[in-house]
């Protein structure tokens, strides 16, 4: 069994507190890393593990915890969809479609998995439109099929008659007699697990990856940070700085400009929408930015997402961003009883969800709108160089982490002089990662392969070794304690809320999460303190 970076000792990819405290030290003391990456979300540690894999020398600062601040919940990953005709929209597409094949059969295969979506054709979809929608789903398929995805992993597009349609989506008041448009698209199960691993895989590779380090200022040759642990202050030398804090860049370099580009969404129950693992969607006529989706999530719930919008500035600038308010969800449950039916309106949302990404500033506007929509090229990756020399990278909505963080590097190894090939993550598997029929074959829960790969079979070996490491970590839960010594010994937690909040799965509501608190808080500090063998 193979679970790390070839050519690394099988224990280079854990990340713990003893690691921690002595690569900061190293740093503290003098050594200068190629490459100084900040920000431990999923463009930083991607950014971290391109440049160590090239074999440039890298460490990475984060503020808080990996995937501090991650969405937990995901949409469908843009899988080779083009828009229109044109030639860089086609050329997008093409990507798209290359970075799913990479994600789904390479990279990750155990962290994504296929999603049926559907769009119903009503009465109030003209024929034009769904002509237009299928020729769009056609490309898509050809697109994915020269990618290399095989239509076992994501079948062909298809039109699908009522009564199918009905099965697929009971809830739904009625898809019409002209049934609907049936898709498959790549979903991450959760995008705190691939934060965590890409910081893991550069790990393994020599990155060092250090949380609770706070950067305050970003400098040509390096940045001044702050040991949160300790309350020092460091100024660490790197030879190439690459800022990757999302929301936080414009703070941290001069000459930068962001906007905000705005998603907010709730959590439904499934169940009472009447859908099962099919999700919906729909897209207003002529309103292809307004699109209402309702998208399946692993633990039985659904994202119900309706639209974005594009305002200018960033937090702290709008810190009302972070939370939708009482009108906003009204409007979203609005607009999916008009897909759903008066079952979306039933119950509150269980959760609020907004998600917020950094844009260049770059707006189109139109005279009948009261705030911008998102421009086009605005929701791709951005690379700013400031006039310090400090390399920004922004990745949009729609542009791949992979493809943004290499273009980071091959702009610090030009400007900063630094000797290093391409790029090698599209052939680089991340820890836990192995083809579907490896997957297939481990005898472990499927629950652990979903989140850990080839490694669940490390972790449930830790049970049998101490059966007591079986045991749920909290009553109600099915996290077990083992996973939490886990998460403490190799994924970089180093208190509760990390494993709460970041390493265990999404959807554990407050009062759940207070019970747990306690055991799991007990757990973390005897992990910490070599009591768990």
């Amino acid at each position: 069994m193979t679970s790390h970076p070839a050519g690394t000792p099988p224990r280079a990819t854990s990340l713990h507190a003893a690691r921690r405290d002595a690569e900061l030290a190293e740093l503290a003391g003098g050594v200068r890393p190629d490459v100084l990456v900040v920000g431990g979300g999923v463009t930083g540690t991607a950014t971290a593990l391109d440049a160590a894999a090239r074999g440039l020398s890298v460490a990475l600062v984060e503020a808080e915890d990996l995937a501090g601040r991650t969405p937990r919940r995901s949409d469908v990953l843009p899988g080779g969809l083009p828009r229109d005709n044109g030639p860089l929209e086609l050329a997008r597409a093409r990507r798209d479609a290359v970075e799913c094949e990479t994600l789904s059969n390479t990279t990750a295969p155990h962290l994504v998995r296929t999603l049926p979506l559907l769009l119903p054709l009503d009465s109030g979809v003209p024929r034009g439109t769904e002509l237009a929608m299928r020729a769009r789903l056609a490309a898509e398929s050809a697109m994915r099929l020269a990618a290399g995805t095989p239509t076992t992993v994501l079948p062909t597009a298809r039109r699908i008659p009522a009564a199918e349609a009905r099965a697929l989506a009971p809830g739904l008041p009625s898809p019409g007699p002209r049934g609907g448009l049936l898709s498959f698209g790549t979903q991450l199960a959760d995008e705190a697990r691939l934060v965590v691993a890409l910081a893991r895989t550069a790990a393994g590779f020599g990155a060092r990856v250090l949380t609770r380090v706070r950067a305050t200022r970003l400098h040509r040759d390096g940045a001044d940070v702050v040991d949160r642990l300790a309350d020092t202050e460091i100024r660490v030398r790197a030879r190439a700085v690459i800022n990757a804090t999302g929301l936080r860049a414009a703070e941290l370099v001069d000459g930068l400009l962001l906007n905000t580009l705005r998603i907010p969404g709730a959590v439904l129950e499934t169940g009472r929408l009447g859908l099962d693992a099919t999700g919906v969607v729909t897209v207003p006529a002529g309103r292809a930015w307004a699109t209402v989706r309702c998208v399946p999530q692993p633990d039985g719930r659904s994202l119900l997402t309706a639209g974005e919008v594009e305002l200018t500035g960033t937090p702290p600038e709008l810190p009302e961003l972070q939370a939708t308010g009482r009108a906003e969800e009204n409007d979203l449950l609005e607009a999916a009883s008009r897909v759903l039916g008066r079952n979306a309106r039933r119950e509150p949302p269980l959760e609020p969800h907004v998600v917020s990404h950094a844009l260049p500033r770059r707006t189109a506007r139109r005279s009948d709108d009261r705030e911008a929509r998102p421009d086009r090229r605005g929701r791709e990756h951005h690379v700013h160089t400031s006039p310090a020399g400090v390399i920004s990278v922004v990745r949009g909505r729609l542009a791949p982490y992979r493809t943004a963080a290499a273009e980071a590097v091959d702009v610090a190894v030009r400007g900063c002089g630094l000797r290093a090939g391409g790029s090698r993550t599209a052939t680089t598997p991340l820890v836990g990662a192995a083809s579907r029929g490896r997957l297939a074959e481990a005898e472990v829960e499927q629950r652990l392969i979903d989140r850990y790969g080839t490694e669940a079979e490390r972790v449930s070996a830790m049970t049998e070794l101490d059966p007591a490491l079986a045991e749920p970590v909290a009553p109600g839960l099915s996290t077990s304690v083992a996973e939490v010594v886990w998460a403490v010994r190799h994924e970089g937690a180093m208190n509760a809320a990390d494993v709460l909040d970041r390493r265990m799965p999404p959807g554990l509501g407050p009062e759940s999460r207070a019970a747990a608190l306690p055991p799991v808080a007990d757990v973390v500090t005897r992990a910490l303190r070599g009591v768990y063998h």
